[in-house]
């Protein structure tokens, strides 16, 4: 037996999500994805906004449609979310427009930044829940220490960004939270407390022959990319554009993957579009799909809407914004790995 095969048996017995090639991509492709464009920028700012455009059109406005491959695109599912689709949404355009009306658009420009990391770290974190219940028998931080260690370069990150009281944020005006330069210097001390608490951890456990590596993986790709979006970049704004498509892209990919497993077994009669479009070999057509809603939702009725009713950029921010919230909420609902049909269809343990 060759060396090269002993590697492939090897990494092909660990406990990915799904297989080695794609988590690899997943887990590490996504990142380097992240930081190319990041230096792409860098290197041309004029490409800053082609770039923008490309990640809200083949990514941004994907990923919040791919949310309804999952609770409408069959009648199981959407019975099961039906105040999600039917009776959440004018609650949110309604609640929306009131903040607008009362207090001015920089409420939501700043509702946005600070909801999005929210939103991105609470992602990263459930898929950090998947990985490490693809693998019990490993060690593992638990408690607060296992949550203070997974948030400490978030945080750090997003009260760093505070602390430097930017006035604008993708052009637009922007609130920041108050915060001292001390107190972010202090919340960094602690971030690096933690993670060289983490890695001696993690050094221990592989000593001891039960290092849960594809979680370790994830987990240093979480670290990197916060770190890329929110530390290492001056620039609010390229930050982030880094880690919006990193979030975009990993949300695309997982929720195909769900709807993968679910529907391992082939066609389902009662969900024959969507089982077909998820089957293996059909990932093309699942994008392609979701590529065509977002043409029809994002460029037909946003755009419709805006002609009819609103004028000019602030509308169509503001309608986009009611898009993501809405979103955001439907997320905290339909992806709690703790509820077991969702263990099953991912074959994790709790």
């Amino acid at each position: 037996m060759t060396v090269a095969t002993q590697a492939d048996r090897k990494s092909e017995s660990l406990p990915w999500i799904r297989n080695a090639q794609f988590d690899i991509g997943f887990i590490f492709g996504l990142l380097a994805l992240s930081l190319l464009t990041g230096l792409v920028i860098l290197w041309e700012p004029s490409l800053f906004y082609p770039i923008l455009v490309i990640d809200l059109w083949v990514l941004g406005y994907h990923h919040v449609i791919s949310t309804f491959t999952r609770i409408c695109f069959d009648k199981e599912s959407f019975q099961e979310h039906k105040f999600l689709m039917v009776g959440l949404l004018p609650i949110v355009i309604v609640g929306t427009l009131g903040i607008v009306w009362a207090f001015g658009l920089w409420t939501i420009v700043t509702i946005y930044f600070y909801w999005q990391w929210w939103h991105y770290t609470r992602q990263s974190w459930g898929i950090s829940r998947a990985y490490r219940g693809k693998d019990r028998n490993a060690i593992y931080e638990n408690g607060w220490l296992d949550q203070a260690i997974f948030y400490s370069i978030p945080v750090f990150g997003i009260v760093s960004r505070s602390a430097e009281q930017h006035q604008t944020f993708i052009g637009m005006e922007l609130w920041s939270i108050p915060v001292t330069s001390q107190i972010s210097e202090l919340f960094g001390y602690i971030a690096i407390a933690l993670l060289i608490y983490w890695l001696l951890a993690r050094v221990r456990a592989a000593a001891l022959g039960r290092l849960a590596t594809v979680h370790t993986m994830y987990l240093l790709s979480h670290f990197a990319i916060f770190f890329l979006g929110y530390l290492a970049t001056s620039d609010i704004t390229l930050g982030w554009l880094m880690i919006n498509i990193w979030h975009n892209a990993q949300y695309i990919l997982f929720v195909w993957m769900y709807n993968n497993k679910r529907f391992s077994n082939g066609v389902d009669p009662n969900a024959k579009f969507l089982s077909y479009i998820s089957q293996n070999g059909r990932m093309w057509l699942y994008m392609l799909t979701c590529l065509a809603i977002t043409g029809i939702v994002y460029w037909g009725v946003l755009r419709a809407l805006d002609w009819l009713f609103f004028a000019g950029l602030s509308a169509t921010i503001v309608l986009y914004q009611i898009v993501n919230f809405h979103h955001y909420m439907i997320d905290t609902k339909i992806w709690k790995l703790r509820k077991p049909k969702i263990q099953q269809t991912l074959q994790i343990d709790s």
